[in-house]
């Protein structure tokens, strides 16, 4: 049975996963604030919003009328939502996407989530092990893209790229000494957020430009210690990249070695594949092809879509049987 079009309010939070998210056919309310504070800046124009989203200005909310929340963030589920919606409107069905790894502590950290009425939503197996969910429903949904028309693997530049925003502020938790080691041991770059400050930094991309900008870079490398999996990382395999990097959180469950790219927690071993793919081409198109067939099968966004209409479903489900 075909579930009828909801009123989604969500929030502006991971612009690429937003995307993602709204090819859900629902409509979705995001709020903004004029100051473009975080959390509630307008959506702008570098992404291609569908017809069915549409801003409303924060303040508003109150008047609005919706099915479900999926809130993203601490602040707006334990703060904002109590001053910007009515009570009715607190009592909705509601999920949280959780976009990370837990902090403090890896294993003992009580996700802050905590609705009987409600699913947390992981984006990774990793992650859902390793948060401690509480009484929460919990469903796992892993990123899924829109692959980029007319986008294709060329490797033609003899250099790595690294996908990161703000690194240097972000520090070891997403390897900015590995990246740091990494630029002096084989030629690689990076963009993102604050990257012109860092060595290799060539700016930030805009978001659909991206999949083109990295396509002619030979390898895509991510030094990242602990961090949920990347978007950029799957754009890169949904275009035909090999992937090499640090085996950590969920990738070694993503990468196989010798096959789509490589993993390993040696920083000299990992040198010494980029520098086998530099000198290969041949190679690095054959893991590039595996890596784009692994994405295309694990990562499409015909899959995610499906994966958000269970949970919503799910969502219904369990609200109903709490109010009998």
């Amino acid at each position: 049975m075909a579930m009828r079009k909801l009123r989604i309010l969500t929030w502006h939070v991971h612009g690429n996963y937003l995307y993602s998210l709204t090819h859900l056919p629902h409509d979705f309310i995001i709020p903004v604030f004029n100051d473009n504070r975080s959390g509630y800046s307008d959506l702008g124009k570098k992404i291609p919003w569908g017809t069915n989203v549409r801003m409303v200005a924060a303040e508003t909310l109150c008047r609005e009328d919706f099915d479900c929340i999926i809130y993203q963030s601490r602040q707006v589920y334990e703060q904002d939502r109590l001053t910007l919606l009515t009570e009715t409107q607190q009592k909705l069905p509601c999920a949280y996407i959780e976009h990370n790894p837990p902090e403090p502590h890896p294993t003992n950290t009580r996700h802050f989530f905590q609705e009987e009425r409600g699913i947390l939503v992981h984006v990774t197996q990793y992650n859902a092990l390793m948060w401690d969910s509480g009484n929460t429903p919990v469903a796992v949904i892993e990123h899924g893209v829109p692959e980029p028309p007319e986008v294709e693997y060329s490797g033609e530049l003899e250099r790595g790229i690294v996908v990161i925003n703000n690194l240097s502020s972000r520090g070891r938790r997403v390897g900015a000494d590995i990246y740091e080691w990494a630029s002096q041991a084989m030629p690689v770059d990076l963009i993102g957020m604050g990257s012109n400050d860092v060595p290799g930094g060539q700016g930030e991309i805009s978001n659909m430009d991206v999949p083109a900008y990295i396509a002619r870079y030979r390898f895509f490398f991510t030094p990242i210690r602990y961090a949920s999996l990347g978007l950029s990382l799957v754009q890169a395999m949904m275009v035909g990249m090999p992937i090499v990097g640090i085996a950590a959180t969920e990738l070694p469950f993503v990468i196989q070695n010798g096959i789509n790219g490589y993993v390993d927690n040696r920083p000299s071993e990992l040198r010494d594949v980029c520098n086998k793919l530099l000198k290969d081409p041949g190679l690095a198109m054959k893991w590039g092809q595996a890596a784009q067939n692994t994405a295309r099968s694990r990562f499409g966004i015909g899959r995610f879509v499906d994966d958000w209409q269970y949970v919503l479903q799910e969502l219904k489900r369990i609200n109903h049987v709490r109010d009998e």
